[in-house]
């Protein structure tokens, strides 16, 4: 038997005779990563990670156009202040504009029943969506290294363990990684903008399902002071804010 991790992708040969009925893990040689997967009682084994030879990266949804055109908008914009600024001051070198609150932004759901509703508010509100069906296409589209935001509920690809792959996920990148990427819980349990709860469970922010008709304005707000909080890191490393 062969699976792929979904972490690095390597592929690891397993012994059959030695693969337990029901669900296992398996540990990655190169990355450490836990790989979980199951085995049904006829023998028939469904890892989440063989979905990666098969899978395409999450797919963004409707309203792409509309993304399309604010990021155009926002870096025209952008270079304009710029350079405005540097005419202005008689200096060579072209100042950098700090303010991203209307930064258009990309973001990955990760979620079960409120998926559409909520891909719906954020396409709306200028957001590029993407929508993940499994962990595997969570994870091929964080590769490309643009995603910014993601979303997930304890409803997502249960069958796979979806929440508890992003979160292990999560948990085993460095933190100059980690910096790059906003984790937000959106749940009916959680109390929302709880910032101790979010730190103690290393995600960035959690939201409930009762505060999604306001979820835009929370985000937004969030990652305004997310940036702020790491402004002059992101300074000192030439490094954008979210």
């Amino acid at each position: 038997m062969i699976i792929r991790c979904d972490n690095c992708s390597v592929s690891l040969q397993l012994d059959e005779s030695k693969v337990p009925n029901g669900n296992f893990t398996v540990r990655c040689p190169r990355c450490q990563n836990m790989l979980r997967a199951n085995r049904d009682v006829n023998g028939n084994i469904s890892p989440s990670v063989q979905q990666l030879e098969a899978n395409q990266p999450a797919p963004a949804a409707a309203g792409a156009e509309q993304f399309a055109a604010k990021e155009s908008d926002f870096e025209i914009n952008n270079a304009m202040r710029s350079l405005l600024s540097a005419l202005h001051s008689g200096g060579n070198k072209l100042d950098v504009n700090d303010d991203s609150s209307e930064k258009p932004r990309r973001v990955l759901l990760c979620l079960g029943e409120k998926r559409d509703a909520v891909a719906t508010l954020l396409t709306d509100a200028g957001y590029k969506v993407y929508i993940a069906q499994t962990p595997a296409q969570a994870n091929e589209r964080l590769r490309d290294g643009k995603t910014e935001i993601v979303l997930f509920s304890p409803d997502f690809a249960p069958e796979y363990g979806g929440a508890a792959v992003l979160q292990q996920k999560a948990n085993a990148m460095y933190s100059a990684e980690r910096r790059r990427l906003f984790l937000v819980s959106l749940e009916e349990g959680g109390t929302t903008m709880n910032a101790h709860e979010a730190f103690v469970r290393n995600i960035n922010l959690i939201i409930n399902t009762a505060d999604i008709p306001q979820l835009p304005l929370i985000l937004n707000r969030a990652v305004h002071d997310f940036n702020g909080l790491y402004h002059y890191l992101n300074r000192g490393l030439g490094a954008e804010p979210i």
